[in-house]
């Protein structure tokens, strides 16, 4: 499936799916605001450092766990569709079968331009859902790593 999103900066760019080469995942981190499903609160995991890391690096980072009130000094969500502010990348740190619930929240929110999901994680018919419905998808890739090799 192919489409066209809006960037950060007002930037129109056309698409194929999935997206796995350079360029696409390139214009996938000029988004700016990063909702981080499974986002810990443990210093030394994974699901707590490479969104330290975002933060880090610029990134509006919105955690997304139940468990906690707050992450990274910011607010913690129980679920993605609690979410108040604006999402246009969905950063998910569940395992795959949970996936298909959190693609469809990022559809029903109306804001999210890319579901990406860490290594490890994958589910193709919810991708193929979130592509139908307009989401570019990143599948089985570290954020973190992309974005060492691509912006830093």
């Amino acid at each position: 499936m192919a489409g066209t999103s809006e960037l950060s900066t007002g930037e129109r760019v056309a698409w194929d799916m999935p997206i796995e080469d350079d360029e696409a995942i390139a214009d996938v981190l000029e988004y700016e605001t990063i909702a981080v499903v499974g986002c810990s609160d443990t210093p030394g995991k994974d699901a707590h450092e490479i969104p330290a890391y975002l933060q880090r690096h610029g990134y509006r980072v919105i955690p997304v766990n139940p468990t906690t009130d707050e992450v990274l000094g910011e607010r913690s969500y129980d679920t993605l569709s609690a979410v108040e502010e604006e999402v246009e990348v969905v950063d998910v740190f569940r395992p795959s079968e949970e996936v298909a619930g959190i693609v469809d929240e990022a559809i029903e929110r109306g804001d999210v331009k890319v579901v990406w999901t860490q290594l490890g994680i994958r589910d193709d018919e919810a991708a193929e859902r979130a592509e139908a419905a307009g989401l570019r998808v990143v599948q089985n890739r570290c954020i973190m790593v992309d974005h060492r090799r691509l912006r830093a």
